[in-house]
C-alpha cells in the first residue's frame, strides 16, 4: 500500500470515529429531551390524582363537573334547588329570596339574597366566593358564566311531580345518599301513621277511606285542577287517597291531552270536575297584587251557583291551604302531611 493510500485510509478510519462520536452525542441528546419532557410531563398526573381525592366528577344536565367532597360556601340558583339542599343539611351562602315559604322559616337565616327576578345576580355570586353553584336546568343559559366562578351542577328537572326522583339526584351529586334516605324514611312513615289514623277515624266525618280528594288551584281570571302526578297529587297517592276522575290524569296522559303534565284550566260550567268527598284550594302569584286578585276571584266563585252545588262544599269540606301545595321537595311534601292530619283527622 503506498503513503497515499495509507493516509486516505487513515482519514477514512478517523471520519467513522468522529460520525460514530457525533451519533452517541446526538443519541444522548435525543435521550436527554426525551427525559426532560417526560419530567414535564409528569405534574398533571399528580394534579388529576389531586382532583379524584379532592372532588367526585358528576354527570349532568349541562355537562360533566367535578364537585368538591366538601363544600362549605354553597350558592343555589333557584328555589327548588333550595329546599333540597337544606333537605340535605346544607346552609346555602346564597339563593334567590323572591319568594320566603312560610314551611322554611328559620332556615333561610344568613343566607344571602342573590337575585329578585328569575336570573340570577352573578355578581351578587362571585361576591360570596363559592366552592360550588347548582340549579335546575332551566338556568343553562348561565352555565358557562356560573362554571367561570366555580364548580356549577344543573339538575334536570321537568315537572313538579318528578320531586323524588330530583332529591335523588342532588343526594347523588352531593353524596348524601345516607341523609337523603333518611328524610324519604320519616316521609314514607309520616305517610303510613296517616293512612292508619284516617282508617278508624274518618268514619265520624262520614267518609270511607280511601276516599277522593280534589285539588283546585284559584287564579286571578280562572281556576286550574291539579292531576295526579303534579306535587301534591304524588303525595295523595302515596297516602293512599284517591282522585276524582277528571283529575285521575297520569303525567303522561295530561301531556298528551293538555300539553301540560300536572294541572288543566277549567271554565265555571266545568266545575263539576273540582268536586270531591274533600277539596283543597289555594291561590299562588307572583306579586301582593295577584295574590289578592286570585282571592277576590275566589270570593266571587263562592257565591256562584254552580260552585255551591258541589258535594264537597255542601258537606263543609273546602280547605285553603298554603302555596306550597305546589311546593317540589322533601320539606314543602311534610308540610302537605302537617294540613292532611290537620284537616282529615282533626278537622275543627
Amino acid at each position: 500500500m503506498n503513503n497515499r493510500s495509507r493516509s486516505i485510509f487513515k482519514l477514512d478510519r478517523i471520519s467513522l470515529r468522529d460520525r460514530w462520536r457525533w451519533l452517541m452525542l446526538f443519541t444522548l441528546l435525543l435521550f436527554t429531551c426525551w427525559g426532560a419532557i417526560a419530567c414535564h410531563s409528569a405534574p398533571p398526573m399528580v394534579d388529576q390524582t389531586n382532583v379524584q381525592t379532592n372532588c367526585h366528577l358528576v354527570e349532568h344536565a349541562a355537562g360533566v363537573t367535578c364537585v368538591p367532597n366538601t363544600v362549605q360556601r354553597l350558592v343555589v340558583l333557584d328555589q327548588v334547588s333550595l329546599e333540597h339542599t337544606i333537605a340535605l343539611g346544607f346552609r346555602p351562602v346564597g339563593a334567590p329570596l323572591t319568594q320566603r315559604k312560610s314551611y322554611l322559616r328559620d332556615r333561610l337565616i344568613g343566607i344571602e339574597n342573590i337575585g329578585e327576578g328569575s336570573t340570577p345576580n352573578l355578581e351578587r355570586v362571585l361576591a360570596l366566593k363559592p366552592d360550588l353553584i347548582i340549579g335546575l336546568d332551566f338556568n343553562q343559559d348561565i352555565y358557562a358564566q356560573a362554571s367561570q366562578i366555580a364548580p356549577t351542577l344543573m339538575i334536570p328537572f321537568t315537572y313538579s311531580g318528578e320531586w323524588k326522583e330530583a332529591f335523588r339526584r342532588f343526594s347523588t351529586a352531593l353524596k348524601q345518599e345516607a341523609i337523603a334516605q333518611q328524610v324519604m324514611q320519616h316521609y314514607q312513615q309520616r305517610l303510613q301513621n296517616l293512612q292508619n289514623t284516617l282508617r278508624a277515624a274518618n268514619s265520624a266525618q262520614g267518609l270511607s277511606f280511601p276516599f277522593k280528594v280534589s285539588v283546585v288551584r284559584i287564579y286571578p281570571d280562572k281556576l286550574s285542577l291539579y292531576f295526579r302526578d303534579s306535587f301534591c297529587g304524588i303525595i295523595l297517592q302515596d297516602a293512599g287517597l284517591l282522585r276524582p276522575n277528571a283529575q285521575d290524569l297520569s303525567a303522561s296522559e295530561a301531556k298528551r291531552w293538555f300539553n301540560n303534565e300536572i294541572q288543566e284550566s277549567i271554565s265555571l260550567e266545568q266545575v263539576d270536575q273540582a268536586d270531591g268527598d274533600v277539596m283543597f284550594v289555594w291561590t299562588s302569584e307572583d306579586s301582593v297584587a295577584g295574590n289578592q286578585s286570585a282571592k277576590e276571584q275566589f270570593a266571587r266563585l263562592q257565591t256562584a251557583p254552580l260552585w255551591q252545588q258541589l258535594n264537597a262544599i255542601k258537606m263543609d269540606r273546602v280547605y285553603f291551604v298554603p302555596d306550597y301545595w305546589i311546593g317540589s321537595g322533601p320539606l314543602a311534601a311534610n308540610a302537605v302531611i302537617d294540613d292532611l292530619f290537620k284537616y282529615l283527622v282533626n278537622p275543627s
